[in-house]
């Protein structure tokens, strides 16, 4: 079969459409994080409510994209994710004129529909047309424009709010997604291994529930949804201490999220030291890390503040690439549900801890927000061990 191959440029343009277009997704995504603080003062709402601004995107993110795989399997591929980020990047550019908070929610909400299009039918794209020999340097592309995107959304945002003021981070963000959805339209080629398909709900649904039952992959989809409601959490407050205890500007505050490319770092230096120390000796090592992170987040300096931000995201990022990986190997039938499962719990542990973590901040500050966080590191740490357990109990059984 005309399968696409690494060096031809086919693959160029291939790789080239889906790194802008994870880029375009994820800047999108994130973009309010770093702006929470002017979303509290511009609305005079308080800190919890400026958070749900990221946690309803995450979660209307997480529910559509369960769906969005299977019509895209009656409707085709390309077109869907064209329209997922033509239509986020144009609600992108609207949300900086939401007159108020209310209308900013509901515009946000949209945009988590919309994104969806694009990360539930992607690795299903690359897998049709990608020779499975090049498939690997596709998806590191993809995979690298989500971690890029992300970082350049909230860099982005947060020095242009603390230039000119907000809206204007938005605007800027949402004309590069327009540009990035140019790029993919341009580069990617129609779909030629699509095989067109009838949508069940009845079967996708019995897909869904099939994997649900399976105890040692919910304890991997409650993982995910720990890991990344710890990392929104303290993500969403670090810049409320550094603002209003330390007196940073909201300009400087924003140059932390370039700590996501240790996040970067972490993934590529992963592979080697699970193959010398083996999967089950880093995700423990991932934990354990992300939570001494957490705790020296605690210690009263700016400079101890960004060592643990740096620790909890390389331990953040093993941990996470480790538990997804994982799901891939339990399922065995219908994978591509059972990865869209995981990260329906993982989005939505962000749009609950996210949110969660404000009734901390309200409580206990900055403490309150790393004891939950901790808290939920450390049920993430006790449900491996049980998982290990059950695998293990399993493995003796079929024998």
């Amino acid at each position: 079969m005309d399968f696409i191959e690494r060096g031809t440029k086919s693959y160029k343009q291939t790789a080239l459409a889906f790194f802008a277009a994870g880029f375009n997704t994820f800047a999108i995504l994130y973009v309010v994080q770093p702006i929470l603080p002017d979303l509290t003062a511009y609305y005079g709402v308080t800190p919890t409510a400026a958070s749900f601004s990221l946690s309803v995107t995450t979660f209307t993110l997480a529910v559509s994209m369960l769906t969005f795989g299977s019509i895209s399997e009656a409707v085709g591929r390309k077109n869907i994710m064209i329209a997922s980020m033509l239509a986020a990047s144009v609600l992108c550019i609207l949300t900086a004129f939401s007159p108020t908070f209310s209308s900013l929610i509901v515009m946000r909400a949209v945009q988590g529909v919309a994104l969806a299009g694009l990360p539930s039918i992607a690795m299903a794209y690359l897998g049709e047309e990608i020779h499975p020999r090049s498939l690997p340097g596709a998806m590191g592309l993809y995979i690298s424009g989500n971690a890029l995107g992300a970082v350049f959304g909230r860099v982005f945002s947060g020095v242009t709010a603390g230039l000119w003021g907000w809206q204007y981070g938005l605007i800027g963000v949402g004309a590069v997604g327009l540009f990035a959805a140019f790029i993919f339209w341009y580069a990617l080629s129609p779909s030629k291994h699509f095989v067109k398909r009838d949508f069940n709900v009845k079967e996708l649904l019995k897909s869904l529930t099939g994997h649900i039952r399976n105890p040692l992959l919910l304890i991997l989809f409650i993982m995910g949804f720990l890991l990344l409601g710890t990392n929104v959490s303290l993500y969403n407050y670090v810049s409320f201490v550094l603002i209003e205890d330390y007196n940073i500007s909201q300009t400087l505050v924003s140059w932390i999220y370039l700590i996501f490319l240790a996040g970067v770092l972490s993934s590529m230096f992963s592979g080697n030291l699970v193959y010398r120390f083996g999967k089950v000796v880093m995700l423990y090592a991932g934990i354990i890390v992300a939570i001494t992170g957490l705790v020296t987040v605690l210690l009263p300096s700016v400079w101890m503040i960004i060592a643990g931000l740096i620790l909890f995201t390389f331990g953040f990022f093993i941990a996470h690439s480790l538990t997804s990986g994982w799901v891939g190997n339990i399922a065995h039938s219908n994978k591509a549900q059972a990865s869209s499962l995981y990260l329906f719990f993982y989005y939505t542990g962000s749009s609950v801890g996210g949110t969660l973590a404000g009734v901390f901040w309200m409580q206990g500050g900055w403490l309150g927000v790393s004891m939950m966080n901790i808290g939920f590191l450390t049920l993430c740490l006790i449900l491996f061990m049980l998982f290990l357990y059950l695998l293990k109990r399993r493995i003796w059984h079929f024998k």
